[in-house]
């Protein structure tokens, strides 16, 4: 364990084998750092936080800071921050704690980078390997599905959805759900595609990514009401590949909506016949 003389770390914070703590940084007395998780120079960890082991912590990051919400009365104090391990937190990320009538625990899970400036609001659900891109930030309650990449100052409005592998284009301001393996962009966020580039990083095999390209086409660009579109995909044979079924159940279960394609645009990009790896 290496502590710089500079550095505070209040009595009651539990530290792991191998932790390293740099200067200026200030750590809580609720804190408790895995094994081998570092912090570099002014980093700040407070309230009920915890991060697993092997996380990394740039400069002037804040972790498990106050939430930022009116509701909280004087004196009401902040919720859980709980991270997993392996994570990497850039310069000047944000992420804070849960609230009361959130559910009061902020998740992330394992394996996630958080680039510059990002931000992370009270009461989200981080899952594992996801990407937020410099400035990107997600507004409490919200959830952000495994595998996601949140371009850079991306917009995620609260209670909004994201689903596994799905691809927000920079600057996209998300107010509705962004469905499982899609791509989105634009400001309101509209579905432009299949993710083939993530589906291909996360080696889904071919033949699943052929049948979520079909499954895209028959629910976002078909005739019908979205519950008879979700019908009649289920009952075809596509309806028994796990992914698209996740990708129906999500749909299925929105209560914002979820981002739909532009007027005006007949097949899904990287849809085409002769295309191939169209998204990112």
């Amino acid at each position: 364990m290496a502590i710089h003389p500079t550095a505070i770390v209040e009595s009651g914070a539990q530290l792991g084998a191998g932790v390293e703590i740099g200067p200026w940084c200030v750590v809580g007395s609720q804190v408790r750092l895995g094994d081998r998780t570092r912090l570099h120079a002014h980093v700040v960890v407070q309230g009920d936080t915890w991060l697993g082991a092997d996380c990394e912590v740039f400069p002037f990051a804040v972790l498990g800071a106050y939430p930022q919400d009116k509701k909280l009365k004087g004196g009401e104090p902040g919720g859980q921050l709980r991270i997993g391990s392996r994570n990497r937190f850039r310069e000047h990320v944000t992420i804070h704690g849960g609230t009361s009538f959130g559910g009061g625990i902020t998740r992330i899970g394992d394996d996630n980078m958080m680039l510059v400036g990002s931000h992370i609001g009270h009461d989200a659900t981080v899952g594992n390997r996801t990407v937020f891109t410099n400035g990107s930030m997600a507004a409490g309650h919200t959830l952000i599905g495994d595998a996601a990449i949140v371009g850079a100052m991306v917009g995620i409005h609260q209670f909004a959805r994201v689903g596994t592998m799905a691809m927000l284009g920079a600057g996209a301001m998300v107010s509705n759900d962004v469905p499982p393996c899609a791509t989105v962009q634009g400001d309101r966020a509209k579905l432009v595609g299949v993710n083939l580039i993530g589906l291909q990083r996360n080696q889904v095999p071919a033949a699943e990514v052929a049948a979520v390209k079909r499954a895209f086409r028959q629910l976002f660009w078909g005739e019908g009401t979205m519950n008879e579109r979700i019908a009649s995909l289920l009952a075809t044979p596509l309806g028994t590949v796990t992914l698209v079924r996740q990708i129906c159940d999500f749909v299925a279960s929105s209560e914002r909506g979820v981002c739909m394609p532009r007027n005006g645009r007949s097949v899904p990009a990287g849809d085409g016949e002769n295309e191939t790896d169209a998204e990112t």
